[in-house]
């Protein structure tokens, strides 16, 4: 022994039958039903059966009712998943430019989507104002950055000529 005294032992540190005394059981129990030094009785920390303080995304209920098949209710995510998938078929074929472009439209529709509809099933991450801004960002980010591409951009912006004569890069 350590030279504490088990709670239920005797001076010499075994039980009163003799035996040595068990260690503490989950509950903070010993078998002879004594608590451990330190634990204060009736106190057992359990885990939470449910989460609480968090809400569903606004957008979460089904659209449809049940009795349609999962892809039916969920068809403004099938949608925006099929058309990006499309842009990156198109991507992988050869053409780029309508590729990338088709998979920007598909962020806009997302965000479109997510807006105008009362309920949009799976397409609901976050709250209403969050899921707009992010897909908006991104349909954009990946539509402007698509036009500006080189070689041979279907946009000029002055302000990339700009940077690029500041870092150093003749203008075209």
């Amino acid at each position: 022994m350590s030279g504490t005294k088990a709670a239920g032992t005797t001076p010499d540190g075994t039980t009163p039958d003799g035996s040595e005394p068990a260690a503490a059981g989950a509950g903070g129990t010993t078998p002879a039903g004594t608590t451990p030094a330190g634990v204060k009785p009736g106190r057992v920390r359990r885990r939470q059966v449910r989460t609480t303080g968090t809400l569903p995304p606004e957008g979460s209920a089904p659209v449809l009712d049940g009795s349609h098949p999962l892809p039916v209710r969920q068809w403004p995510i099938t949608l925006v998943l099929a058309i990006a998938g499309l842009g990156l078929v198109i991507t992988w074929l050869g053409d780029f430019r309508i590729g990338l472009l088709t998979v920007g439209a598909a962020a806009l529709l997302a965000a479109l989507l997510r807006l105008v509809l009362p309920e949009v099933g799976m397409l609901a991450v976050r709250s209403r104002f969050t899921d707009v801004s992010v897909l908006l960002v991104l349909g954009v980010v990946i539509t402007v950055l698509t036009l500006v591409a080189q070689p041979d951009p279907w946009l000029r912006l002055p302000l990339l000529d700009n940077l690029g004569r500041l870092i150093g890069r003749p203008s075209h």
